[in-house]
């Protein structure tokens, strides 16, 4: 696939609601907490309330790794606060008894990945080690920018960025997203989202330590409406 699959930096809906989103988040911009409430009322609030919002929590990455067979994740339906309170207290739950967190059997990378290079594979593309192994190589092969762009987005989740907030446009095998990261001190999550004009699901994307981060901003928003 071409570069121009996937664009860091993109205009996307806050830039219709915020002159500047990416100052708007910052710890020095006046109203910052309004801003943050307002960012997420439209892209968790308002599709949660339309029965259009997933959350995914992902876990599994620790101490630097960054394996895409080791990253796990689940995915659970969000209709209310309520509903990730719930989610929250099984992932709680979970580690109090030492026990597997919950997981999905689908893959997030890993069997993309092998699909992807097995696809470009099969039309002659010869890939080395490097392109197979290294993240920044897979936009040599068909849907592996997209990959690349979920990987650093993931990667960013679990292990922290200085940006408070990114805008993304990928385009994906289901059609083209946007999606809103947020590295903030009351949490760090990410929003996946069809383009403008365009409807379908949102996935909220979370490692699993930020569970009770989300939840109290989400309750946060909730008791003061914007």
């Amino acid at each position: 696939m071409p570069y121009t699959e996937a664009k860091e930096h993109a205009p996307g809906r806050l830039h219709a609601i915020f002159v500047d989103p990416y100052s708007a988040f910052d710890n020095a911009a006046t109203e910052r907490l309004l801003h943050l409430r307002v960012a997420i009322e439209a892209l968790v609030m308002a599709p949660m309330r339309q029965g259009r919002l997933l959350l995914r929590v992902i876990h599994g990455w620790e101490n630097g790794g960054f394996e895409p067979a080791d990253l796990t994740h689940s995915e659970h339906a969000l209709a209310s606060p309520g509903d990730l309170e719930r989610v929250a207290a099984a992932y709680r739950n979970a580690m109090q008894a030492l026990a597997p967190l919950p997981a999905d059997d689908a893959s997030l990378l890993a069997e993309p990945l092998a699909q992807a290079i097995a696809a470009a594979e099969a039309h002659g593309q010869v890939l080395d080690d490097e392109t197979r192994t290294i993240p920044a190589r897979w936009p040599a092969f068909p849907r592996g920018l997209e990959l690349y762009t979920f990987f650093k987005v993931y990667h960013r989740l679990v292990y922290g960025e200085d940006d408070p907030y990114r805008s993304i446009r990928c385009r994906t095998p289901q059609g083209e997203r946007e999606i809103h990261e947020f590295h903030l001190e009351e949490g760090e999550f990410a929003v996946i989202a069809h383009i403008e004009g365009e409807h379908g699901d949102s996935v909220l994307v979370l490692h699993e330590s930020q569970l009770g981060p989300m939840l109290r901003l989400m309750m946060t928003c909730k008791s003061h409406p914007s």
